[in-house]
């Protein structure tokens, strides 16, 4: 007669996401598993588990923002836990680094997301959780299961919450008008696009809206906000074209260079990110911020109880 075994988790966190992964346990109703990190005088380091881990579950909580020490302590708890004879390993990455680098977009260039991939897959991971990757094909970079999660289901009804009318949804680029059209539709409200050249990386040469935004209430959404030159570029000009009032959503807020004072002179009223990536407020009070700690602790509650995740997702 055979007999089920349910196996136990833990739920462990790397040195900079710590305090999601607290929100998440706090969620969950259990406590957060006991991790050493000793750091070195040469910045190299080593981490260590302070509990028993043999034949459990275990939830690692690290978002790979930089600096490139999250990403490489995060593969050594990995290895630290297939080790230790965990039962299995997730790594629950709600911001996954070096997501924009999906393909050879010229020559000579490394595809830095599927160089990420292999690395988590050697160091023995079973399953990644994720958020809203800057390109959802990144799941076929895998060989292991992904749940891909969608920041709609905190930030829909949160934009629903606001009651604005003659509302406008706004992608601000091409790339981002398959998310930007889901929300248009699902809100049943018009979708607008900005049309946008970039002399390099994180400098934009020229942008031109392709849309009416007169008298409207916009709302951008992204997936990332990195120096916010394009997501102020775009506030201003929608503001130049008539707009009532211009938002911005975005998941991860990375947040670098000049962001929070691009954001305060720009004509943004309000730009709204999750807590995948840690962020002062006190820097922008533009800036307001939504967990994500409720969702990523119900999806990991579905996984241990081998129920539907994607019954969570309102889009």
């Amino acid at each position: 007669m055979s007999v089920d075994i349910i196996h136990p988790y833990k739920i462990f966190s790397g040195t900079n996401s710590r305090y999601l992964a607290q929100k998440i346990c706090d969620s969950l109703g259990c406590e957060l598993g006991k991790m050493n990190t000793v750091r070195f005088s040469d910045g190299e380091f080593a981490v260590s588990y302070e509990e028993s881990i043999r034949g459990q579950h275990v939830y690692i909580v690290q978002s790979t923002f930089p600096n490139s020490d999250n990403m490489m302590e995060l593969l050594l708890m990995i290895d630290a836990a297939k080790r230790a004879s965990a039962y299995k390993i997730a790594a629950v990455i709600p911001y996954f680094g070096w997501a924009r680098q999906d393909r050879k977009d010229k020559p000579r260039v490394s595809i830095g997301a599927k160089l990420v991939a292999d690395m988590l897959q050697v160091a023995g991971v079973d399953r990644v959780l994720t958020m809203d990757l800057h390109a959802d094909q990144i799941q076929g970079f895998f060989d292991v299961p992904v749940d891909h999660l969608y920041g709609s289901t905190i930030f829909l009804p949160y934009i629903k919450s606001l009651n604005l009318e003659n509302l406008v949804i706004a992608s601000p680029d091409v790339g981002g008008s398959k998310r930007a059209g889901t929300y248009s539709k699902y809100l049943d409200v018009p979708m607008v696009l900005c049309h946008k050249t970039r002399e390099k990386a994180n400098v934009v040469a020229d942008m031109r809206i392709i849309g009416d935004v007169k008298d409207k209430n916009v709302i951008i959404v992204d997936d990332m906000v990195d120096t916010a030159g394009t997501l102020c570029k775009a506030a201003n000009i929608m503001m130049q074209n008539g707009a009532k009032s211009v938002r911005a959503i975005v998941t991860h807020g990375v947040m670098s260079g000049n962001a929070s004072k691009n954001i305060m002179e720009s004509a943004l009223e309000e730009i709204v990110f999750s807590d995948s990536i840690p962020f002062d407020t006190a820097k922008c009070p533009k800036v307001h911020i939504l967990s994500i700690a409720d969702m990523f602790a119900d999806t990991i509650s579905r996984i241990q109880e081998q129920r539907s995740i994607s019954e969570q997702y309102l889009i």
